[in-house]
């Protein structure tokens, strides 16, 4: 009889030959397309990424693909990648290709029955941070599942995975880390970025999304702990905009906190210490933003999220000049904020410049909406931009901005102080401006009092709200108090969801600015024309696009957003627009232009759904 130690090295043999014999397949078909596995480095693909030599971004949903990692995966190594898992959805087939069996039970269920029982596990959970952490589990054991989860139960689900339960989550974040999902540089990196950005398992990144956690939403100062920011958006990025999650990175850039209740939690994951500022907080950024374009090139987007005020500018403004930048506070709440102004006037009557609006808050997403008002205004008048300003005016932590008070105001809020006597009190500055828009940056809930909205109600038959701070808790009213105080009259939209009032028998269905109708469509515009640069005309184009999604059925129940359940058609068309700008503008890399733009950006998109292994 043959001993046990040789048949298992017999049998170990053969197995070996069976993964040489698919990697020898593998490579004389790479090969035979002209390309060699040492060629992935060095040949640029899709958005300025590494070519797909594996011909897996590009396969058709119905080819076989081989998951690989360092070799083919297989067996238990292959349950745990979740890339390539499938769970219980492996067939019998790949079950004995791939050594699976008795590592499964031997039931096999579709994907379609995955998602069927995950939804009503979901639902049974009655806090949101369970169902949170519930979908984050899943994120790191089957990738597929989860998005295709997301993407079939998106108007469900997005309150769970971002804004406002990721307020919730970044705030616990300690508490409830499990495993790390993304890149964490802090100040012990500095002069070690470059390298720290190597470590990244995935070379073909072509969107990176970054905080330094300093004002997470509404909700301040949490460190370190503002990672579930960047993940929440990268989520989205490929469950509405179809970019692929293996170009996706999440990046926190950890400088200290200010927050004391974190400095004095032991489970607290960053620095304990106060936050870097100056030329030390200066220092690390500039070395952050070599690093990027030193390892991923000129056309990865880099998304800043969420830094504080005094920050955001500077980083947008310095580094808007030499890589791909974009800050979707400023950027993306301004350009949604501004779809939403476009098709609220099928119900307003008249153009954008026959309106005058006003802001409780004059921060990031303040002043970047007001800016795309003027800015667009500008376009369709061919007015100067400095006479457009004049149609938008802002209140501050200190009351109504006017020129008095310009020798004491930072730099951004310089161009919307004008001439008008100082006003402390919002609803006086109401009275007296008689805005046809309200609109609320504030982070501070409440705000928009009855007094408030009755003012507006006054000399406005059908006034615009716009209560945009996150999250709910921090909304400067509610859908239901905008209703009932102008009895009915009033378009709403939050930046957090509510959900639809009855009103004397009429369903009045709120709507909701959110910034993912924007930058998902955005990003992959920028990546499919192979952008350089952002430029403001590009966040027009999406803007108008978004509007122009808005059906005459969404009008009738006062919504001036589409349904996010359409949220892929309505990113392609928007991904299209932001592309014909980019090539229009000179300032797109991958020519040339194909000719049906919106066709490619669905042709571009990622789909979650299981593919057979060989």
């Amino acid at each position: 009889m043959m001993s046990l130690s040789r048949h298992n090295f017999l049998k170990r043999l053969v197995r070996e030959q069976k993964v040489g014999a698919l990697m020898g397949s593998l490579l004389k078909e790479i090969r035979n397309g002209g390309h060699s596995v040492a060629d992935t480095e060095s040949k640029a693909g899709f958005g300025g990424g590494v070519e797909d030599v594996y011909g897996e971004d590009c396969a058709t949903e119905d080819q076989v693909l081989t998951p690989w990692t360092a070799s083919v995966a297989s067996g238990y190594t292959l349950l745990r990648d979740p890339h390539y898992n499938k769970g219980l959805a492996f067939t019998e087939k790949e079950r004995d290709a791939h050594y699976l069996r008795g590592l499964l039970p031997p039931a096999i269920l579709t994907q379609e029955l995955q998602e069927k029982k995950l939804i009503q596990n979901l639902r049974q959970y009655e806090v949101p941070l369970h169902r949170y952490i519930a979908m984050m589990d899943l994120q790191e054991r089957n990738e597929g599942l989860f998005y295709k989860l997301l993407i079939d139960n998106v108007e469900e689900l997005l309150p769970v995975v971002y804004t406002p339960t990721v307020g919730e989550a970044c705030q616990k974040y300690g508490s409830i880390f499990r495993h790390p999902q993304g890149l964490y540089i802090s100040l012990r990196e500095k002069g070690k970025i470059l390298e720290v950005l190597k470590n990244w398992p995935e070379r073909g990144i072509q969107v990176i999304v970054v905080t330094d956690g300093e004002r997470i939403l509404g909700l301040g100062d949490l460190g370190c702990q503002g990672m579930g920011i960047p993940v929440g958006k990268l989520s989205l990025y490929t469950a509405l905009g179809g970019v692929p999650p293996s170009a996706c990175l999440p990046i926190t850039i950890d400088v200290g906190t200010n927050n004391e209740k974190l400095l004095n939690d032991e489970f607290y994951i960053g620095i304990k210490q106060k936050r870097a500022t100056g030329q030390e907080y200066a220092e690390l950024l500039e070395e952050f933003m070599t690093a990027v374009k030193q390892n991923y090139g000129e056309k990865v987007l880099v998304q800043f999220e969420d830094f504080a005020n005094h920050n955001a500018f500077e980083l947008l403004s310095k580094y808007s000049k030499t890589h791909l930048v974009f800050n979707d506070d400023i950027q993306g709440t301004a350009s949604v904020v501004l779809a939403g102004l476009i098709s609220s006037l099928k119900l307003l009557g008249g153009q954008l410049a026959d309106h005058t609006f006003l802001f409780l808050g004059a921060g990031e997403a303040g002043t970047g909406i007001a800016e795309l008002i003027a800015l667009e205004i500008s376009k369709k008048t061919n007015a100067p931009l400095e006479e457009t300003r004049k149609k938008v005016w802002l209140v501050d932590s200190k009351g109504l901005i006017v020129k008095s008070r310009i020798g004491s105001l930072q730099h951004f809020k310089k161009p919307w102080a004008h001439d008008h006597e100082p006003i402390k009190e919002l609803v006086d500055a109401v009275k007296a401006i008689k805005p046809t828009v309200l609109i609320g940056t504030s982070g501070v809930g409440k705000t928009f009092t009855r007094e408030v909205v009755e003012t507006m109600a006054s000399f406005n038959e059908k006034p615009l709200i716009l209560a945009l701070s996150n999250p709910t808790s921090q909304s400067e009213c509610t859908a239901e108090e905008a209703y009932a105080w102008t009895k009915g009259r009033a378009i709403f939209a939050s930046g957090s969801p509510f959900d639809p009032v009855e009103y004397e028998k009429k369903l009045l269905v709120p709507g909701q600015a959110n910034n993912a109708y924007i930058f998902p469509g955005f990003g992959l515009g920028l990546i499919m024309a192979g952008a350089i640069r952002v430029h403001d005309d590009m966040l027009l184009a999406a803007s108008e696009a978004l509007a122009a999604q808005v059906t005459q059925e969404n009008y009738e129940k006062g919504m001036i957003y589409p349904p996010f359940t359409n949220i892929r058609k309505i990113s392609a068309n928007i991904a299209a627009k932001v592309a014909a700008k980019v090539y229009e503008l000179g300032l797109a890399s991958n020519l040339p232009r194909p000719k049906y733009l919106v066709k490619y950006a669905e042709s571009c998109m990622y789909s979650p759904l299981y593919r057979s292994y060989r």
